[in-house]
């Protein structure tokens, strides 16, 4: 059969990851929680790694009815230990991993003048430094194998300095730079490492903010499609990163953010260029 003959065939598993061991960390609620269970509804076996250990429990009840087998780990990914555990109680239960996805992520509100070097430290702990233990611990297992598909979320502030927020940028941004030198450094061996850059996506850590009146009318018009994304956006992307769709995709960074990023322009004021109705 030829590539082409096989791009034509019908199939069911349209992505190919039906069997395959993934690991996503962050996975008790919001981003993290949509992704393990997209991958359930196409019966890959999951791993569900979190500090908060009842929610992937509770993650894993509701999807017991999905095929494909589910394992809840407790797991700090700031923690070197905790992640070199988890990583062989992942193979020893499920097997080798196939598919890692870095979803855990803290947030902290605070300036650059007054962030004191613990609070800057404590995050990068989580958001780059347990980016990189678990890429190291699981990926070792892809590059015996000589496959593997990592995918990190990052997000719009890698690009877009969000202020007030002390090193949620400087991480993010930074997890961009990890994805493409793992790429780099792991491409030989078969592994493959992207991101997905999320916009506003609603899920609880973000939910606070849409109980203000107009704040979501108001976020809403900074993006193109007038809504706010919502976790399944996020997971749709990663599945095509994690997928044999995506296998000539790697070092690459995909923004899921309803057009954000392309409406500055259309928010500065230019007299004489206003909307006309569409047709």
């Amino acid at each position: 059969m030829t590539t082409t003959d096989s791009l034509l065939t019908p199939t069911h598993d349209w992505l190919g990851l039906k069997g395959k061991v993934c690991v996503v960390n962050g996975a008790a609620s919001g981003i993290g929680a949509s992704i393990a269970t997209a991958l359930a509804q196409v019966g890959a076996h999951v791993a569900l790694l979190d500090r908060n250990v009842q929610g992937c429990e509770m993650l894993q009840e509701t999807l017991a009815h999905l095929p494909g087998r589910r394992l809840s780990l407790t797991c700090d990914i700031s923690d070197e230990a905790q992640v070199k555990a988890a990583a062989q109680a992942v193979a020893l239960e499920l097997g080798s991993t196939d598919c890692l996805i870095n979803a855990a992520g803290i947030l902290r509100s605070v300036n650059l003048a007054e962030i004191e070097l613990a609070d800057w430290n404590a995050l990068l702990a989580v958001n780059l430094n347990g980016y990189l233990l678990c890429a190291r611990e699981f990926g070792r297992q892809m590059r015996t194998a000589g496959a593997g598909s990592i995918v990190h979320i990052s997000s719009i502030a890698a690009h877009n300095p969000q202020p007030y927020s002390g090193a949620y940028t400087p991480s993010k941004a930074a997890v961009s730079a990890l994805s493409q030198q793992i790429a780099v450094e792991w491409g030989p061996h078969g592994v493959r490492s992207n991101c997905v850059a999320p916009g506003m996506i609603l899920t609880a850590l973000t939910a606070p903010y849409y109980d203000h009146p107009g704040i979501t009318e108001a976020r809403e018009a900074f993006t193109a499609t007038r809504r706010i994304g919502k976790p399944e956006d996020i997971a749709n992307a990663v599945l095509f990163l994690l997928s044999e769709r995506a296998s000539y995709v790697t070092g690459s960074e995909i923004e899921v953010n309803g057009g954000l990023s392309c409406m500055l322009m259309g928010k500065i004021p230019r007299p004489g260029f206003a909307a006309t109705p569409a047709t």
